[in-house]
């Protein structure tokens, strides 16, 4: 990478696009809604169980200008999603302005474990026991959404929800190869704690992407 190139990367008008699709958002509070995805590379959270893990090394994905995104994502949805990777350890300042400026919502799926830049509609926070939220984020998040992979799942989401605002929506969701295990426990767990809502990946029960 050149140095202009590089600067650009760090001030966030370039950025590691892995990719971007216009598909249907299958978690969480907009579950169902049309939504175009930009997924931007680069995380070292480190999930195990993380289905993308081909997004980690930011420099397997070409730096693309912010204005190229923003002009594909202006062709298709209103709602545009950003996620990872992990979005966050980019400035998402340029892009996110830019899409707002042209009437578009903006929504983010990040762990929370580097400093919220950008200007958002909707904030989604997953944390993770491997890197933790940055104690900032809590009062900004929207949805809080949990992953169950085991039993001590439960507790680190219970530590979590308590950080978080009382206008953040609570979501548990089943971590996809464990869902026949973990599904009926999660099932059981809202009942007896109704603040918590339950979210699926129903874009993998529809396959699409």
């Amino acid at each position: 990478m050149d140095i202009k190139t590089k600067e650009l990367v760090n001030k966030g008008i370039m950025l590691p696009l892995m990719e971007e699709f216009y598909t249907i958002q299958g978690e969480g509070n907009h579950t169902g809604t049309a939504a175009y995805f930009i997924r931007v590379g680069g995380c070292d959270v480190g999930c195990h169980w993380c289905d993308v893990k081909e997004s980690w090394d930011a420099n397997l994905h070409p730096p693309t200008h912010a204005d190229v995104i923003v002009e594909n994502a202006n062709k298709y949805a209103k709602t545009i999603v950003i996620t990872g990777g992990e979005p966050l350890m980019w400035d998402m300042q340029y892009l996110t302005a830019s899409l707002q400026n042209k009437g578009l919502q903006t929504h983010i799926e990040t762990s929370g474990a580097y400093p919220l830049s950008g200007q958002w509609n909707w904030i989604c926070l997953s944390p993770k026991k491997t890197k933790l939220p940055l104690e900032d984020i809590y009062e900004e998040a929207h949805e809080l959404k949990m992953i169950i992979h085991n039993k001590s799942d439960f507790d680190f989401a219970e530590q979590q929800a308590a950080k978080v605002s009382k206008k953040c929506t609570l979501y548990l969701q089943p971590e996809w190869s464990k869902k026949e295990a973990m599904t009926p426990m999660i099932v059981d767990y809202v009942m007896k704690n109704p603040q918590w809502k339950i979210s699926l990946q129903t874009h993998k029960y529809l396959n699409i992407p």
